[in-house]
């Protein structure tokens, strides 16, 4: 007759998982580091979204020009430049053309929603023609812009 032998007892390994402190620990690190992140990330967004209008306005001015070539003065609806920019790039900004006659114009976009109205001292873009010279603007609720050759909105 076999005798079963007892094998040695097994030592068990404790397996430990995270307790809930470190668990909260690392959920507090996160919630740190998103809350640091995520103003620059905004920052960004809405950088892109003026590029976008910048982008437009450029449109605009092309298709300004290319109406002036045809024409005894400068349009003042956007509808007869014919131009495939829409009227408010990605909904964030609202487009329109003001002061236009037969040396010059000026294009603006306006910042709609609550994103693109708060970008500080660049919530509205314009880019102004004046006897062929161009300049640029930016203000954040003006009625009247300060136009410059260069303007902190519109640097790269």
């Amino acid at each position: 007759m076999h005798t079963l032998r007892n094998p040695k007892p097994c030592r068990q390994r404790r397996v430990r998982g995270f307790t809930l402190i470190e668990l909260m620990i690392a959920v507090v690190i996160a919630a740190i580091l998103v809350a640091l992140a995520f103003p620059s990330f905004m920052g960004a967004i809405r950088k892109s979204r003026r590029s976008e209008a910048m982008a437009a306005l450029a449109t605009l001015q092309q298709g300004q020009e290319r109406w002036r070539s045809n024409n005894a003065s400068y349009t003042g609806t956007l509808s007869d430049l014919r131009v495939s920019t829409p009227t408010s790039p990605g909904g964030y900004y609202a487009l329109s053309i003001a002061n236009n006659g037969a040396t010059g114009y000026e294009v603006i976009a306006d910042g709609t929603g609550s994103s693109q109205s708060n970008d500080g001292s660049c919530a509205k873009l314009a880019v102004k023609v004046d006897r062929g010279a161009l300049t640029y603007a930016g203000c954040k609720d003006c009625t009247t812009f300060t136009y410059a050759a260069t303007s902190t909105c519109w640097s790269r």
